[in-house]
């Protein structure tokens, strides 16, 4: 068994059907199964991996330097399980696990303060700063 948290990109590019990348990305919670979707047909770059949210809109895609490890993973038959992790500026993140049963999220969000707050506990991602507001408020 291996989990890791892996990068989504590309939420900021509209879906072909209309759908907004960004918009499912905020919809959607820590802990929410995504599905992973290798595109191996895609115009830009045949080790492409999208990004699926539980109610079947498109989120983004994998990094492309991580798409080729992951895909490779996939199409060995490896069993894989993803759920979302949270959301950061312009990326989003997925944590993924090899080998059967459900990722575990970390205690922490990607780029988060040291506040021990779990992921899941916080669903609007808000994190204050370590050393609290700059205007000594």
């Amino acid at each position: 068994m291996q989990e890791l948290t892996l990068t989504v990109v590309g939420i900021d590019f509209p879906n072909a059907d209309g759908s907004n990348r960004r918009s499912e990305a905020m919809m959607t919670l820590p802990g929410e199964p995504v599905s992973l979707k290798p595109e191996p047909k895609n115009r830009h770059d045949a080790n492409a991996i999208a990004v699926i949210g539980s109610r079947g809109v498109q989120i983004g895609y994998l990094s492309a330097e991580r798409a080729p490890l992951i895909g490779a993973r996939i199409g060995r038959g490896e069993e894989v399980s993803a759920v979302f992790q949270g959301l950061a500026g312009a990326c989003a993140y997925i944590r993924v696990r090899f080998g059967g049963g459900m990722p575990t999220l970390p205690t922490k969000a990607p780029g988060s303060s040291s506040i021990d707050k779990p992921v899941a506990d916080d669903p609007d991602g808000f994190y204050p700063d370590d050393d609290g507001p700059e205007w000594g408020a």
